[in-house]
């Protein structure tokens, strides 16, 4: 839906004209994965999907929400403490979460009226819900015409889906999501949140595509492999993953369990495989950055186990297009997405290629979409 259909929905369903508008896009991650819990480095870039919220003040504590996606409307007061999930509108959780998050943080809070729709797949791992809880965090400081700042808007999404959601999610999908500037990749130091901006190499395309694979987070093996971590983190003496090179790690690795061994030897590997990333990027170097992908898909295929035969599926068939640099599932695997690196003159051949050869070798029918760098969230009045 674009802004005047919006609109247009706002005024139909409250009956007043909205004042507002605030924006959050989603992600696909270059590479770095499962590596932001564990306190390591990750290299996302914010893509041209978005939630965005179209709203007003209202003169009371109540959240009025309208989801466009899925046609329903969800309420609950400000006032409530502590705020309760919603089991028929499971959706609104990402904003109910946001809110006692904001409440806790001792931020102003003003109840407001809103229409809510993205175009970012749900369940895809492109990162809808943190894009949900970033245009939140704008919506309600537009709601109070108070200014946010992106970081701890990121730090709040974060609560909100470890504390009010549940999964125990590192901090990359909402960083990315307030803080993207487009045309680049963010680097970020997940333990110190310090980041910099990354331009791709030139001439090459992110395309991503959505396997259609059933996909969930709380109730899969996301917070197991969180628990993992950390049980290698403390059998190796260490406050996380991130502390030990890879060197160090090998000397070590013979202390840990086999499946605690694998999983913290892709961590290990993957926080060095982003910061050699980052300099074959900055070198413009396509293949190095490539190969680096390949490898990271590889491990989390072998060593993380977190992916399927869909995106195993996607990215052998990327892989053998020409052109392509690289190709590996992103975000937290169990289905979802992955990404190509693609030439840019080999971009729409490769989505013609992807779109008969997937379908034939796994059933699913793929969305297919290049994705560009763009902003990250904001708002403005109407």
């Amino acid at each position: 839906m674009n802004q005047p259909q919006l609109i247009d929905r706002f005024q139909a369903k409250f009956g007043y004209a909205p004042t507002f508008i605030a924006r959050a896009p989603g992600r696909v991650n270059l590479i770095g994965e499962h590596t932001d819990y564990n306190d390591g480095f990750v290299l996302p870039m914010a893509i041209d999907r978005a939630v965005t919220i179209i709203g007003a003040p209202r003169t009371d504590r109540n959240v009025r929400l309208d989801s466009a996606n899925f046609d329903a409307i969800n309420e609950f007061s400000l006032d409530q403490q502590p705020l309760e999930t919603s089991i028929i509108h499971p959706w609104s959780n990402y904003v109910r979460g946001v809110a006692d998050a904001m409440h806790k943080a001792g931020l102003t809070l003003t109840g407001f009226d809103g229409v809510l729709w993205g175009d970012i797949p749900i369940s895809s791992g492109l990162s809808s819900s943190a894009a949900t809880e970033m245009a939140t965090t704008r919506a309600f400081a537009a709601a109070a015409n108070q200014p946010v700042d992106g970081v701890q808007a990121a730090q709040l999404g974060q609560r909100a889906e470890i504390d009010f959601v549940g999964v125990n999610c590192g901090i990359m999908d909402q960083f990315i999501s307030s803080l993207g500037k487009a045309g680049y990749a963010l680097f970020i130091d997940c333990r110190s949140l310090a980041y910099d901006l990354v331009a791709l190499p030139p001439g090459v395309t992110v395309l991503v595509v959505d396997t259609k694979a059933p996909r969930t987070l709380a109730g899969s093996a996301y917070n197991e492999r969180v628990r993992e971590c950390a049980a290698g983190a403390a059998a190796l003496g260490l406050k996380s993953l991130r502390d030990v090179s890879v060197a160090e790690f090998e000397r070590q690795r013979a202390k840990l369990p086999d499946l605690i061994a694998r999983r913290c030897a892709h961590v290990v590997y993957e926080n060095q495989r982003v910061l050699d990333a980052v300099q074959a990027a900055r070198a413009g170097d396509a293949a190095v950055l490539g190969q680096l992908m390949n490898q990271s898909h590889d491990s989390l295929r072998d060593l993380y186990s977190v992916s399927s035969a869909e995106l195993d599926a996607v990215v052998e068939i990327a892989r053998a297009h020409p052109g392509v640099h690289g190709a590996r599932m992103t975000g937290a695997g169990f289905g979802g997405c992955a990404i190509a690196m693609v030439e840019t003159t080999h971009a729409a051949e490769l989505h013609a290629v992807m779109a008969r050869d997937y379908p034939a070798r796994t059933g699913r029918t793929p969305s297919i979409y290049a994705c560009v760098p763009s902003a990250g969230a904001s708002w403005s009045p109407l």
